[in-house]
């Protein structure tokens, strides 16, 4: 990926990477609100690479975040090349929330990185 490419995707670029731990520990203190934000950002940066997440405003509307988590899932497996399964990713974020989002977070800057 190029450098100009690279800073186009904020959160994405080796200066601007996001701490698995931090995003744990963000949402614990924020009581969930940083966790919200987190799939929001990621959502819209994965969206420039090419997935196709559609409004997160589905994440608050039952059954729908269902439906919203596997695109998102699908978004993760897409930008990351096969690095995680869209399959994997949804497991994760659904099962086991926080924990999945700092499973996740590494694969994120793994594609910063490259």
């Amino acid at each position: 990926m190029s450098q100009t490419r690279r800073r186009r995707f904020r959160g994405w670029s080796d200066e601007e990477r996001r701490s698995a731990g931090a995003v744990v520990a963000l949402s614990i203190i924020a009581l969930g609100i940083y966790a919200i934000y987190w799939m929001v950002a990621t959502k819209g940066e994965m969206n420039s690479q090419g997935a196709s997440i559609p409004t997160a405003w589905l994440i608050i509307v039952p059954i729908a975040n269902i439906w919203w988590t596997w695109r998102y899932a699908e978004g993760v497996g897409r930008v990351t090349s096969g690095g995680m399964s869209a399959g994997s990713a949804f497991l994760l974020l659904w099962l086991l929330s926080l924990i999945g989002m700092a499973i996740v977070q590494p694969a994120f800057n793994k594609v910063a990185r490259s």
